[in-house]
């Protein structure tokens, strides 16, 4: 589904289904480096289930024009405008790394716009290493390698994965190489430099989830706990063996915890 926001083509996958604004809709907000893809899995089952799914490419990724915005608030305002463009007055947010800061920022500015928000793979404040973010703006090569190594639990997918013969490491790697050069640092400067994760958690007036990885290294469980304390009632699904590619290494765990949040 294509709309048109702020003179350029905003993307949204819509699950294998006519999108139907009349139902409640779930925005997929991806994260640095991605793009509605990472959702497939999610996205689909729930399109397919009574929802109306707009799993969104940001600015500057996938099939979204334009150039990749700046900062968490810029991109937080693009997804307003999406809604707008689409009609849609209310939905739930499911963000994953930086679309979880995204859904964030949205629902502690916007709350009259914001049923639920699922904040998947979230740190707070979400610092960047500086030996990845200069990777990011010297050497992409080197940084898609190293966020993929630590995106991940093992290198090879478990038995009785749900999506057999499918090499996930390799997937996300090639995912990344197929983002336009300079994106990524963008994307990770904007998620380092985001601080108004307290307050904007503070003033969050939906119900909220947060789905960590036990074995995130790109952003360790410990990472969320000033959220668990700023976000009144929210509630945290603790992922077991799995890293930051929660959707692709855990894709059941995390449609599940989603299908009984959003129920």
């Amino acid at each position: 589904m294509l709309l048109s926001v702020n003179g350029h083509d905003a993307y949204a996958y819509t699950g294998g289904k006519s999108f139907n604004p009349a139902l409640p809709t779930l925005v997929f907000i991806h994260g640095a480096q991605h793009d509605h893809s990472v959702w497939i899995l999610q996205s689909r089952y729930l399109a397919h289930h009574g929802y109306g799914v707009l799993a969104l490419d940001l600015p500057g990724h996938g099939r979204s024009g334009g150039a990749a915005l700046e900062s968490v608030e810029a991109i937080a305002a693009w997804v307003i405008a999406v809604l707008d463009a689409a009609g849609i007055a209310k939905a739930a947010l499911i963000g994953h790394s930086m679309g979880s800061l995204v859904s964030l920022e949205i629902a502690g500015t916007q709350p009259a716009r914001v049923t639920k928000i699922a904040l998947i793979g979230t740190a707070n404040p979400m610092r960047v290493s500086p030996e990845l973010l200069n990777a990011t703006r010297d050497d992409e090569a080197l940084a898609q390698d190293m966020v993929n190594i630590w995106s991940h639990s093992t290198y090879a997918a478990k038995p009785s994965n749900p999506g057999p013969g499918f090499w996930i490491v390799g997937e996300n790697l090639r995912l990344m190489q197929r983002i336009k050069p300079g994106v990524m640092h963008t994307d990770f400067v904007a998620c380092n430099a985001y601080a108004k994760g307290r307050e904007r958690a503070a003033a969050v007036a939906c119900p909220a989830l947060l789905v960590l990885g036990a074995d995130d290294i790109m952003a360790h469980p410990k990472g969320a706990r000033e959220l668990q304390t700023d976000i009144a009632g929210q509630r945290t699904v603790l992922v077991k063996s799995c890293g930051h590619a929660l959707m692709a290494e855990q894709p059941d765990a995390v449609l599940d915890a989603l299908k009984g949040f959003l129920a």
